[in-house]
């Protein structure tokens, strides 16, 4: 029961975003949609960044769950791609809402974990010590948000290739001479 009202409201938030495309998304809006009380909505979520947060790490924990049953991290990287640019549609909704820096945080936060998961995993640039790790993630994950965020068709049709070089610069393959 719990999980099916959980599931409710977060396809309800989707839908709100993705079809009427609120300027302010509000607990009143989700609530009167979902046809639940505000009491049923606190007792999940503090608040809608909150809401919004669980969201976005519930998507990471399964994208790296789904990842790591990948024969190779370019495939997970791959994976990465593809849910990032499925779920795009409502990220870009909700940057249209007041809570668009608290989003922002959310996805640099989740993209820097995912990725630093991935290194760990992986064991790649094992000679960093934690803090150089850090910061070569951190740039990783803005480079790839910079890339998600900028995505054409022309992209699409690249894909392949695309993930193919960002892993091979990733995995310390291709450096800059």
């Amino acid at each position: 029961m719990e999980s099916e009202t959980r599931k409710l409201i977060i396809d309800t938030v989707k839908e709100l975003l993705i079809q009427e495309r609120p300027k302010k998304l509000t607990v009143t809006d989700i609530v009167t949609k979902c046809k639940i009380t505000r009491q049923t909505f606190y007792y999940y979520f503090e608040d809608i960044p909150d809401l919004l947060k669980w969201f976005l790490k519930s998507n990471a924990q399964h994208l790296l769950d789904e990842s790591s049953n990948l024969e190779n991290s370019e495939q997970g990287l791959r994976y990465l791609f593809l849910v990032s640019l499925n779920i795009y549609p409502y990220i870009k909704h909700g940057f249209q809402t007041n809570y668009r820096a608290e989003i922002e945080q959310i996805i640099e936060k989740q993209m820097f974990n995912f990725l630093m998961q991935v290194a760990q995993k992986h064991h790649l640039f094992s000679k960093y010590n934690h803090y150089d790790l850090e910061l070569i993630m951190r740039y990783h994950s803005q480079a790839i948000l910079g890339i998600l965020k900028n995505w054409t068709n022309d992209d699409n049709a690249n894909l392949d290739h695309i993930i193919h070089i960002i892993h091979q610069i990733f995995a310390g393959k291709i450096v800059a001479k």
